[in-house]
């Protein structure tokens, strides 16, 4: 674990494996931190990758910005980070609110991307029911804090079977939810209601990309990655059965076989 001074904040991440290897940036979603890709960082950098994972400002260990943080702050961030870190070009990642993140990194830092890994997230701009649910979903925070919120979106953020099926599973996601400061999260949250429409800027990509989605996600459906699948001509689809809107999480040695096999069929060496 490792901190920089950047932006006017401090973010903590991993720096893992070779440094010559292709990098792989991973960016965790609401309201969770790195650690989330623990099992993902072991098989990367096992094969060979350099993989950073941050916490994003508000989360996990990195320092709190109260009242509203844009996508377009967190993608910045990461961009300040892979400069810190020597690193011109990287395979790009992230899940749910990290896959948009991910969308904003392209939108901003299109030159930065090797390609693209967006996981259980969907393209549109929020609407207007959403940004109204958003804010008050952070007015709830900041009043009564995480634990409510954790309770009540355990069987959403996992499949709801594998709350009972994966007890381990569950109390670490629960633990991440609850450890999370209600500053950083209320802030995303409003952020996150005013991010734009990244349906354009993916319709442009031309770097591989791969879409990844839990068969029974409830938040982000496989109706919402077919989506993007059908937007993007680079683009490559897994649904990953018997998981939720974490499949990372959820079914980690799934995930992780279809991600190498993305990145050494797909992507390669030379990127």
């Amino acid at each position: 674990m490792t901190a920089s001074a950047l932006r006017g904040a401090t973010i903590e991440y991993d720096d893992l494996g070779p440094s010559t290897g292709l990098p792989v940036l991973l960016i965790h979603g609401h309201p969770f931190d790195r650690t989330m890709w623990a099992p993902q960082a072991e098989a990367l950098t096992g094969a060979g990758y350099r993989v950073v994972t941050p916490d994003l400002r508000g989360y996990g260990r990195s320092d709190v910005t109260p009242g509203k943080v844009l996508l377009a702050d967190f993608a910045d961030d990461l961009a300040a980070l892979l400069d810190h870190l020597g690193i011109e070009r990287a395979v790009v990642g992230g899940v749910s609110m990290g896959g948009q993140i991910a969308m904003e990194f392209q939108l901003r830092h299109p030159g930065r991307v090797r390609a693209l890994v967006l996981c259980d997230t969907s393209a549109p701009a929020e609407t207007e029911e959403g940004k109204a649910f958003r804010n008050r979903v952070a007015d709830e925070l900041l009043a009564e804090g995480m634990d409510g919120y954790a309770t009540g979106a355990i069987h959403k953020m996992l499949a709801a079977y594998n709350v009972e099926a994966m007890p381990e599973v569950a109390a670490r996601v629960l633990a991440m939810m609850r450890a999370t400061d209600p500053r950083g999260a209320a802030a995303a949250l409003r952020g996150r209601a005013e991010r734009p429409d990244y349906r354009d800027t993916l319709a442009g990509v031309r770097v591989p990309v791969w879409v990844v989605v839990g068969a029974d996600d409830v938040y982000t459906p496989v109706a919402d990655a077919e989506a993007i699948v059908r937007l993007v001509p680079t683009a490559s689809l897994t649904v990953i059965e018997k998981a939720g809107h974490l499949p990372a999480v959820e079914q980690p040695g799934r995930f992780n076989a279809a991600l190498l096999d993305f990145l050494s069929t797909r992507v390669g060496a030379d990127g």
